[in-house]
């Protein structure tokens, strides 16, 4: 039995991977969706995080695809109770920003396509820097007073928006940020460590990095002259045009070997085993792409695997 994380000061605790939803709806039919979470819940899996944007920027859709999608599967399997649902607001082109109305008309909208009475963790999407952190955390509060959220979070904030946001919820004892979710992987760690993650680690926030894979390239399916037949294959490709790319590949090409897995697992190893990371976020289009997510949570890489990919990817 993989044993639970907890985020932060909450009582949530979650499985060491978190199942990305941007694909459902999108790229993932129902159908699918559908066999991803099952095939995903089975294996103990419990964190499943979407946004109320997903998947807005595809043809036909206007967001909440995603979040539909999750709550009719949670209707169907009558599980709820089991499943840690993370949401976000500010980018759902019906409800955009981060003043205090919007978080609490989009909170009701998310709740409704969930059909569920509460939200475990609430994002905050991207910070929206004109709207004072006191309207955004009252809100939050609010939300949480009300029972409609459980915990709160921030994603695509600055450090010092975020030390700024914590400062004013203990002041006032309101809602406090328990997760941060930053853009962190083994090709991008410029944008997380440093500031922003001595702020959570001071303040006792976990991580939930999303893109913990880039974008595929760190499943080590893009090599020299391969094609990809994926909406994010562009994305994906420029790492191998850098040398910090080439070397985070090679590096995690032995380790993989050395312990008979995937490249995907080794890359989500390294990243949940940094200090404040709880469950790196990574999506399955189809349910043969989990097992390599999942096996994050069997492989133990040792101080000298990780510290020779912190290298190769410094």
């Amino acid at each position: 039995m993989t044993s639970l994380r907890k985020l932060g000061s909450s009582d949530l605790e979650v499985f060491p991977l978190t199942l990305g939803g941007n694909v459902f709806g999108w790229t993932a039919d129902e159908a699918t969706s559908f066999a991803v979470l099952d095939a995903y819940t089975a294996a103990g899996g419990n964190f499943v995080d979407t946004a109320d944007s997903y998947s807005s920027w595809a043809e036909g859709n206007s967001g909440g695809e995603s979040e539909t999608v999750i709550g009719k599967w949670l209707a169907a399997r009558g599980n709820r109770d089991d499943v840690v649902i993370a949401t976000k607001v500010s980018q759902h082109p019906q409800f955009p920003g981060l003043s205090g109305a919007n978080i609490k008309a989009a909170a009701d909208a998310s709740l409704k396509r969930l059909g569920t009475d509460r939200i475990d963790l609430y994002y905050t999407h991207f910070d929206k820097t004109e709207v004072p952190v006191e309207e955004i955390i009252g809100a939050l509060d609010e939300l949480v007073k009300a029972g409609k959220v459980r915990a709160i979070g921030a994603s695509n904030i600055s450090a010092a928006r975020l030390s700024e946001s914590l400062a004013f919820s203990d002041r006032e004892g309101l809602a406090r940020y328990v997760a941060l979710q930053p853009h962190y992987n083994l090709v991008s760690r410029d944008t997380y460590e440093g500031e922003l993650e001595s702020v959570a680690a001071r303040a006792g926030l976990s991580a939930v990095p999303y893109y913990a894979l880039a974008s595929g390239f760190l499943t080590g399916k893009y090599r020299p002259g391969a094609t990809v037949a994926s909406p994010r294959a562009a994305g994906a490709g420029k790492h191998l045009d850098t040398e910090r790319g080439r070397k985070v590949l090679a590096a995690l090409d032995d380790i993989a070997e050395a312990h008979t897995v995937p490249v995907a697992t080794v890359a989500l190893a390294w990243l949940a085993a940094q200090p404040t990371v709880a469950a790196p976020i990574a999506s399955a289009r189809t349910v043969e792409q989990l097992p390599a997510l999942l096996g994050v949570a069997d492989l133990t890489l040792t101080e000298e695997e990780l510290a020779r990919l912190t290298e190769a990817s410094a």
